[in-house]
């Protein structure tokens, strides 16, 4: 431990965002590091406790507890205090495929177990792993490392998002011949298309593939499996194949005046937003746009959030986000003890943008739509929103949100965006590669296990556990490999 009171001569510094009304205008990320000789100050805070929480990825009250990945968090906090960059990037990579990305969109489990933030403020563990990687690349040492000797294998990995990318990391690693396919345009799945660019610039994944590029990597876009590629071509040509397609199936909802015009969901918002601006920079108005027009979004987690930070950054007329349960307490709860993750309300930046911009948080909670109207030509204009309440069965203490009569209300709405998250894997890809779902629509295996029913099919990501974060993702993919490498070698080294 190299600074055995850093935490207590150090306060909590983060780097700096941009105002809400400056960031709004542009679709860059908006937030700037700390410099060096502060970010080791932050280093110094670790308190290399004995038991490591942040590195510990359990699960307490049924959410994760510190990291996944089980990084080696006091490790590198200790080199980013001393300075040593270059061995602090080996110990981060040690772990974590893909630290460009968590380090930018992860939610920090790590921060919400830190027993620094026990009875202060946490360790900034997220911005410590940014300023590591961030300088292994601008001094070279992120670069391309080829293997040195490579198998007879071939392994094909159908979807690019962090699992797969993650799997096809570690199996190219170990020296077998990797191809991804990807059914986009571009590699990156779900970081690509489904997180906005000013939460992860798209220039950060680019880089990241090139160099998986140089080091053996074969990439495949516009590849549906299942659909124009045939997975029996797969299947003849690979030894073996990994699975990572995500749960792309979003989940709808059923009222009357769904099927009017203007009402989409959150992905196809995203996706159109950032295809359009990668090709164009939104010249193309090849896009669902949102100006000027009155913003519902029904959901209250990260996508309905990104939905709010897009509509705004278009020049929407106003934003509305529904939440169904009742706003969260701002302060952890008796109930919910540390390090449990800490069930409190937070404030995103879509929604600290729409503040600012409207003056009023654009959150309505314990609310969701009970009917759209449509006007003549059948397009959605208004929404007839419904109060919910909160109700616990007597027996099976089960909890349920139920219309509260009397309590609807009208307001404008005249495109809907529906981010109520996904229902599991898309059919046609199971269906293809002849593997089993199980009862939650995700690709069944045996518990802890990544191989399907079919000898040579392994699963991971949000195909496998179902709709999660970028570092179970990432985890997945890795597991996900050991479990190929074993089976097609006999034995496995892969960490």
């Amino acid at each position: 431990m190299g600074k055995p009171t850093g935490f207590l001569e150090y306060d909590r510094e983060t780097g700096n965002a941009a105002a809400p009304l400056t960031r709004i205008r542009h679709f860059h990320e908006f937030y700037t590091s700390l410099g060096e000789e502060e970010q080791k100050r932050q280093g110094a805070r670790c308190m290399e406790c004995g038991v490591p929480f942040c590195q510990s990825g359990v699960m307490l009250g049924g959410m994760v507890s510190g990291c996944p990945l089980n990084n080696l968090v006091p490790e590198w906090n200790d080199l980013v205090y001393t300075g040593n960059w270059n061995q602090a990037y080996h110990r981060l990579k040690k772990t974590n495929s893909f630290p460009e990305f968590t380090s930018r969109v992860c939610p920090a489990p790590c921060e919400a177990a830190c027993t620094c933030g026990l009875h202060g403020d946490p360790v900034t563990i997220k911005e410590n792993e940014r300023a590591i990687i961030e300088k292994a690349y601008e001094s070279g040492k992120a670069g391309a490392r080829p293997p040195k000797i490579r198998t007879d294998k071939q392994i094909a990995i159908i979807g690019s998002g962090p699992a797969g990318l993650a799997a096809a990391d570690q199996l190219n690693k170990r020296g077998h011949n990797v191809t991804v396919f990807e059914r986009e345009d571009r590699i990156g799945g779900l970081l690509m298309y489904g997180i906005p660019n000013m939460k992860l610039e798209k220039s950060v994944i680019d880089r990241k593939i090139q160099v998986m590029k140089e080091e053996g990597i074969s990439f495949v876009t516009g590849a549906d499996v299942g659909r124009n590629y045939k997975a029996g071509k797969v299947k003849r040509e690979f030894d073996c194949v990994i699975l990572a397609c995500g749960a792309s199936e979003p989940r709808d909802i059923v009222v009357p005046g769904r099927d009017g015009e203007g009402i989409f969901f959150a992905v196809d918002f995203l996706k159109s937003t950032t295809k359009s601006l990668l090709n164009s920079a939104l010249e193309d108005g090849q896009y669902l746009s949102a100006k000027d027009k009155h913003v519902l979004v029904i959901g209250g987690g990260d996508t309905g959030n990104d939905c709010v930070g897009t509509a705004i950054r278009h020049g929407c007329a106003s934003v509305i986000q529904l939440e169904m349960m009742p706003k969260l307490p701002n302060e952890r709860t008796q109930d919910n003890t540390w390090p449990e993750w800490p069930r409190i309300c937070k404030t995103d930046y879509g929604q600290e943008e729409a503040i600012a911009l409207f003056g009023h948080d654009p959150r309505l909670y314990q609310t969701t739509v009970k009917e759209f109207i449509k006007d003549e030509t059948g397009k959605v204009c208004r929404a007839i929103l419904i109060s919910l309440t909160c109700q616990t069965d007597s027996e099976t203490g089960r909890k349920t949100m139920t219309p509260v009569e009397g309590s609807e209300k009208e307001v404008p709405a005249d495109l809907v965006l529906i981010a109520a998250g996904f229902t599991g894997a898309q059919r046609y890809v199971a269906e293809a590669f002849g593997v089993e779902l199980n009862e939650r629509m995700n690709v069944a295996t045996e518990t802890g296990a990544y191989e399907t029913n079919q000898e040579n099919i392994f699963t991971a990501g949000d195909m496998h556990r179902g709709q999660s974060l970028v570092v179970w993702a990432i985890r997945e993919g890795r597991e996900a490999a050991k479990a190929a490498d074993q089976w097609l070698m006999g034995y496995t080294n892969l960490a």
